[in-house]
């Protein structure tokens, strides 16, 4: 079985991960456990930060590195909060905080004017210095409610509703929510790419 590091120490993702790579026929190992703290995220979009990112724990490990750049762009804020979407009330990580902001900048703004979307990236990098990286991208189309509503998954999904539903994506169950997700599409493209590439 393949071994390969998660360049990620979000826990969040790291038990999506998990779902969505469960029979892949890869031991995903995260980096945290392998003693691999988080890259400097210095790039300008989300494909530099996500090479950074599996650059980095292929470096510090010796291992193929995977490692996924994610965030939220709202085309009423020209496509904020996007790359800070982690930090957007300031903090790391603050979801409540991000959420609150989120939902004051488009405080009286109409539904119609509301979309938005989650972008994910995946990178896979055989080694390093890798020249020829594995890239795939999801991204999931919906728009911002006006409130929060449940209080599954993380980051922005209590407030985004994905176009054709009814559910924010924090009220939809895992397996809905993997397979519809960006992750999840950024994924199912990845291991297509894998496949005719006989990585596997």
């Amino acid at each position: 079985m393949q071994r390969i590091v998660l360049a990620s120490s979000n826990p969040g993702k790291l038990k999506e991960f998990g779902a969505l790579l469960a029979d892949s026929g890869f031991e995903v190992v995260p980096q945290t456990r392998l003693g691999v703290d988080d890259a400097e995220e210095t790039g300008l979009t989300f494909v530099e930060n996500a090479l950074l990112k599996a650059r980095h724990a292929a470096r510090a490990t010796g291992l193929p590195a995977l490692a996924d750049d994610s965030g939220l762009c709202v085309d009423h804020l020209g496509g904020a909060p996007g790359l800070y979407s982690a930090r957007y009330s300031g903090g790391h990580g603050d979801a409540a905080a991000n959420n609150a902001k989120l939902l004051r900048a488009l405080d009286g703004v109409p539904d119609a004017q509301r979309s938005a979307f989650f972008i994910g990236v995946l990178v896979l990098l055989r080694h390093a210095e890798d020249p020829a990286p594995l890239i795939a991208e999801g991204r999931w189309h919906g728009r911002i409610l006006a409130e929060g509503r449940g209080s599954g998954g993380f980051g922005y999904n209590p407030v985004f509703l994905p176009d054709g539903y009814t559910q924010s994506v924090a009220e939809m169950d895992d397996a809905l929510k993997n397979r519809l997700s960006h992750r999840g599409q950024a994924l199912a493209l990845l291991r297509q790419r894998l496949h005719e590439l006989h990585w596997q």
